[in-house]
């Protein structure tokens, strides 16, 4: 039982939850054109959850990518305002990323700054940052290039539904590439190996030859790029960009992460659970903004189920430990 509850218990709670809102939205919940609009939606967070993953598996996280997303938009933006091109724009979003990851990185790694207080401070930096290039304002209008904005708004369509097209959103398959990417980087490459080895005890890797400070560094390269990826797919989706539209980012992601190492074998991050972990919030929000109920009782719910989940999980865990 207690094997049951530490690796399913999470996939059985997420089963229960969609089996509930079918039943409540018969008519809304599981059609195709829903789970499509929900896979936009969720786009965004599975880029920033994804990257999030990397510096988690060596123990680490980072506060800072929400501000960091809201950074990386207004910059591009800010681009736009200037003359510049989508290409150039893009590069520059992207570079803000690396530079502010590698700052992370350097604060951790090199200066042994714990994590929480060297991104805590970094996402005050960024956020300030991206408020004084905005100039507080909400950057909009003919600045946003048409072809920029119509990256979010297009795709791939995949057949019909009741006679109309179904496209699968560019958004869409950007988040579940950027998913692939670390997948692959995480479970089939050498440089995933090491990261897990450092999550698993940072001094016997150094004294196995692990180089910790590079490796640390790079990771939250990573996760900056990808907080940056986040931010031009919102900008994009809503043609324009803002100093704080990635503030709900963060702890969301870092919820999600939590919630797929609920249904890993050893309580590790594992991308592919990290997604799992974002459809699991993603359907609470769905069905509960479907059902009109206020923000703050989702808040709360939402809450509540991450908490369910994290100690179905220890409960397992501690119930195998006893055997």
């Amino acid at each position: 039982m207690g094997h049951l509850l530490r690796s399913y218990g999470t996939l059985i709670g997420m089963a229960a939850i969609i089996l509930f809102f079918w039943v409540m939205l018969p008519d809304t919940f599981m059609t195709p054109r829903n789970w499509l609009n929900m896979s936009q939606q969720l786009a965004m967070l599975i880029v920033v959850a994804s990257a999030m993953t990397v510096v988690m598996v060596m123990g680490d996280f980072d506060l800072s990518v929400g501000a960091m997303a809201s950074l990386a938009g207004v910059a591009a933006a800010a681009l736009f305002t200037l003359g510049y091109g989508v290409p150039m724009a893009l590069a520059g979003a992207l570079a803000v990323g690396l530079i502010g990851g590698a700052l992370n990185g350097a604060l951790v790694s090199l200066l042994g700054i714990l994590p929480f207080v060297a991104t805590l401070a970094t996402l005050t930096i960024f956020s300030g940052a991206a408020f004084l290039v905005s100039d507080g304002k909400t950057i909009s209008g003919k600045v946003i290039p048409q072809a920029f904005a119509d990256f979010a708004r297009t795709g791939i369509t995949i057949g019909t539904i009741s006679d109309k097209p179904a496209v699968l959103p560019w958004l869409t398959i950007l988040s579940l590439a950027v998913v692939a990417v670390v997948w692959v980087v995480l479970e089939q490459t050498s440089y995933g190996r090491r990261l897990y080895a450092i999550g698993g005890n940072a001094e016997a890797a150094r004294l196995a030859g692990v180089k910790v400070t590079r490796l640390r560094l790079t990771a939250f390269m990573f996760t900056g790029v990808g907080a940056a990826v986040a931010g031009l797919m919102y900008a994009s989706r809503v043609a324009s960009a803002n100093p704080t539209q990635g503030d709900g980012l963060m702890l969301t992601a870092i919820a999600a992460v939590f919630l797929g190492m609920t249904m890993t074998r050893d309580g590790q991050p594992k991308v592919l659970a990290t997604l799992a972990g974002v459809v699991v919030l993603g359907v609470m929000d769905n069905g509960l903004t479907q059902l009109q109920v206020d923000s703050y009782v989702r808040e709360v719910l939402v809450g509540a189920i991450i908490l369910a989940a994290v100690s179905i999980s220890a409960i397992g865990r501690r119930a195998v430990g006893m055997r």
